[in-house]
């Protein structure tokens, strides 16, 4: 991939030539416990909504509402079959504000404006992953991200993943294959082991590049090119693994409407369209005229 010219953002010289010779860059320590207390409220208040719903259906007697944020959903699930788990989706997309201040915050920004200029849109495909111990969903299989929109005009398209607690390798970390972001979108096939039609690839199509495990702690974030064979184990640990993958692209890509609402996150050009938390809210890609 050519990096965008004339860009600003923060990475240096170093971390841009890693970016371009390996497909992925990782930032530890990018988020601060305050960055993070935002989207980690809005997670909790998703485990609210459905530990009320398990409590109302009489899934549960105790909505464990005094455990802490790492394992109370695991709690909640356990002794509970995939099934009851999936009810609620593999990975989530609310509009709760949290998940904006985060997808807007300035210093995941300035790292994505180094990569692809500062006319940066955010793609309607961010997830919020629980990885629950014991679910088979937990484990996701090889594949790229670009599979997900095959068709799209959409290259570059930066994933920024970001663990919300340590990521290990006993609970399911990002596992990569350095240098394979230069591979074309090869033929992918829907998994069914978990239940969750991930996109997947045979063995026999990963190459002989080694694997790459990357345990990193809460708040590093790992940013990589959409066409990067990535994966991550199953979590077997007793807590949960949150992270969550947000993707930004050139606002002259495909905005990719059928996956939902994106919206645009910083322009020097129109700074007066980018989105509000209100427009946001409202599924609207720009500011909404005065």
């Amino acid at each position: 991939m050519e990096l965008a010219q004339h860009s600003g953002g923060n990475l240096s010289k170093e971390q841009l030539d890693h970016y371009e010779t390996n497909g992925f860059l990782v930032l530890e320590n990018l988020l601060s416990e305050e960055d993070m207390l935002a989207p980690r409220q809005a997670m909790m208040e998703k485990v609210s909504m459905i530990a009320d719903e398990l409590y109302a259906d009489g899934m549960i007697t105790d909505k464990l509402e005094d455990r802490p944020f790492e394992y109370r959903l695991a709690e909640l699930f356990k002794g509970m079959t995939d099934k009851d788990f999936l009810k609620y989706g593999r990975s989530w997309r609310d509009r709760i504000p949290g998940y904006f201040r985060l997808m807007s915050n300035s210093k995941i920004l300035d790292a994505v404006e180094s990569l692809i200029g500062g006319e940066i849109f955010s793609n309607p495909v961010y997830n919020v992953r629980p990885k629950v111990p014991g679910v088979a969903a937990g484990a996701v299989p090889w594949h790229q991200d670009k599979s997900y929109w095959p068709d799209a005009n959409s290259n570059p398209v930066i994933t920024v993943w970001i663990s919300f607690v340590d990521a290990t390798l006993e609970n399911g970390c990002l596992h990569l294959k350095p240098s394979t972001h230069k591979k074309k979108l090869l033929q992918w096939h829907e998994e069914s082991s978990t239940g969750t039609g991930y996109t997947a690839l045979r063995e026999d199509q990963l190459g002989n590049k080694p694997t790459i495990a990357l345990p990193v702690k809460a708040g590093t974030a790992i940013l990589f090119n959409d066409r990067l064979l990535h994966m991550s184990t199953p979590n077997q640990s007793a807590g949960i693994r949150w992270s969550v993958d947000l993707r930004y692209q050139p606002t002259d890509q495909d905005p990719m409407v059928n996956h939902g609402a994106g919206f645009l996150a910083r322009s020097y050009l129109y700074p007066e369209k980018v989105a509000t938390l209100e427009d946001w809210l409202q599924e609207k890609a720009e500011r909404s005229p005065e």
